[in-house]
């Protein structure tokens, strides 16, 4: 197996480095650009999900280089997600995923958020009434398991699930999760997290690996520390090559979200750095803060959740 992949519980391999498709703009021309020049530097994991609208650019993008000869289907991992308002028909909703995507499979289909919401609930940030209070995860999860009975998927996992709730969720799953998808990078290092998912042979998958600088929620505090840019220096590397090597040290895969192309080479070169003990203990001792909260998933009337703590299971 090359060493830029790793074997998930479920027996396939995910390419470590993924390209991830949420844009603001969403703009379908910028984003299939995006993936071919994506595909001629050699990236072969495409993230996505049904609230990035992302998922009709990406697959005319791998279509296009399907019958070009760039790359062959069994070559590149798909990932997308499942939205809340669809937590009880993950069947239909991967099927119209499928569609969006002009795709006979997805390689990974995730639960996007711990979050139920009302049917019509077709944007990211919920209103107070969107909510459905109670979770019934375990209907849902049924429904993944069945995506992949069918041969929708290749894998099934998670995105945004705590500790707890992966326990929780393996305490009824007859398939266990293969991806718990998650922010982590220097400064918010899911170690706890990381020690459960591995006692159980989930893969943990970084989001927002460098904190999501450029995203409206995201912040430059990972690429601006100073630490992080000292390590950068002595390795005569950038401060996001630091940011992504220690993920995939750690390892986790890393889901990188730059449309640059410069930037997109510089994050496929971070491969190519070393970090050693010394590094990796100044990255432990930096002070961590969560940037992706999920605020907007929690209130005190309509959500399961009335805090941060109940969202996060007090593990933030």
């Amino acid at each position: 197996m090359r060493s830029d992949q790793v074997r998930l519980n479920c027996g396939i391999t995910i390419p470590v480095l993924g390209l991830g498709t949420y844009s603001f703009d969403n703009h379908r021309e910028t984003t299939q650009l995006a993936v071919h020049k994506a595909l001629k530097m050699g990236y072969r994991h495409f993230d996505t999900a049904k609230i990035y609208g992302s998922e009709p650019a990406l697959g005319n993008a791998l279509t296009e280089s399907i019958l070009e000869g760039t790359v062959k289907r069994e070559d590149v991992f798909v990932t997308s997600k499942l939205w809340g308002s669809d937590h009880d028909d993950p069947v239909s909703a991967l099927n119209q995923t499928l569609k969006n995507l002009g795709m006979e499979y997805v390689d990974m289909y995730l639960v996007h958020w711990p979050v139920r919401l009302k049917p019509w609930t077709c944007y990211p940030v919920p209103k107070e009434e969107d909510f459905e209070q109670q979770l019934e995860f375990e209907a849902t999860w049924a429904g993944m398991e069945k995506c992949l009975d069918m041969g929708l998927c290749r894998g099934i996992g998670v995105s945004n699930f705590s500790s707890t709730k992966i326990q929780r969720l393996l305490d009824f799953a007859s398939v266990p999760p293969a991806i718990n998808q998650v922010e982590m990078h220097p400064m918010w290092r899911q170690s706890k997290l990381r020690e459960i998912c591995a006692d159980n042979k989930i893969h943990v998958s970084a989001y927002s690996p460098l904190g999501g600088p450029g995203n409206s929620w995201g912040s430059t505090a990972v690429v601006e520390s100073p630490v992080i840019k000292s390590i950068a220096l002595k390795h005569k590397a950038t401060p996001a090559q630091v940011a992504l090597k220690w993920g995939l040290t750690k390892g986790a895969s890393v889901i990188v979200k730059s449309f640059n192309e410069e930037r997109m080479r510089e994050n496929m070169a971070s491969f190519n750095i070393k970090l050693d003990d010394e590094d990796l203990l100044q990255i432990d001792n930096l002070e961590e803060r969560k940037i992706m909260r999920g605020e907007y998933l929690v209130n005190e009337t309509t959500s399961p959740y009335r805090t941060l703590g109940d969202l996060w299971d007090n593990e933030i």
